[in-house]
């Protein structure tokens, strides 16, 4: 199994990231424009169109607030196993944003980890209005 973990600073108020990673249907519009095209909720889940025009499934397992942490699961055929998280930590007046992805297979890791770091780019320019 793959486990990736990435974490950029983005100087804003953690509770500014947190309040944008946790409305999980604008991830379009609020936290990675462009990365992702688009976000339609259903329940328990979102449809997330990225960049790429690759269509996901997204099961939000769960969100929690007093945490600052968001869990999903990708549910798609070409992965056979994948949990994520976002986590945002206070660090001297700025965000610690760590993501973490579990996956199958171990081959993807180079791939998904490339994704994550893209996704991380824009978001930091967003959240801090560059």
């Amino acid at each position: 199994m793959a486990s990736i973990r990435r974490d950029i600073l983005i100087r804003v108020p953690p509770a500014a990231a947190w309040d944008a990673i946790r409305d999980v249907g604008a991830l379009h519009t609020r936290l990675v424009p462009g990365f992702v095209q688009d976000t339609r909720l259903e329940p328990g889940a979102r449809i997330v169109t990225f960049g790429s025009g690759r269509v996901l499934r997204e099961r939000i397992v769960d969100c929690d607030d007093a945490a600052r942490r968001l869990v999903w699961s990708i549910e798609d055929a070409w992965l056979e196993h994948h949990n994520a998280s976002l986590e945002v930590l206070a660090e001297e007046e700025a965000a610690r944003v760590v993501w973490i992805a579990d996956l199958l297979p171990h081959d993807a890791g180079p791939l998904v980890a490339g994704f994550m770091e893209q996704g991380l780019a824009v978001m930091r320019r967003t959240l801090e209005g560059g």
